[in-house]
């Protein structure tokens, strides 16, 4: 029972945290991020966000992470606003790289069967 109440947290502070941030004004967020996980400690108090940026630079992917950790006070306390819950947690965002990896990877393959085709 626990466990499908965790999993309708974290989907819950996934969509509201997803929402904030797409209305957020910040020029340093890039429009082209997203957050694909978020896992909500059992006792409320942390929330760890992965957040996904599709975007070729580095320093615009990670500077939109320092942005977010950054307003992560300001993200608690709309999400408070927003979803009536005992405890609002205090949020920390991580660059999740598994989108660009598997671009990556769909890349090489691509290439692999052009090779395999034209030989």
């Amino acid at each position: 029972m626990a466990q499908i109440r965790g999993e309708r947290v974290n989907e819950e502070m996934k969509k509201v945290v997803s929402s904030i941030i797409f209305e957020m004004k910040d020029p340093r967020i890039s429009p082209m991020s997203s957050i694909t996980t978020m896992e909500v400690s059992p006792d409320l108090k942390y929330a760890k966000a992965r957040v996904s940026v599709y975007d070729e630079d580095e320093s615009v992917r990670k500077g939109t992470v320092d942005a977010l950790n950054h307003a992560a006070g300001f993200i608690a306390h709309e999400a408070g606003k927003r979803v009536q819950i005992r405890r609002v947690p205090s949020f920390k965002f991580e660059l999740d790289e598994s989108i660009a990896y598997s671009v990556r990877i769909a890349k090489l393959l691509d290439e692999l069967n052009k090779d395999k085709n034209e030989g």
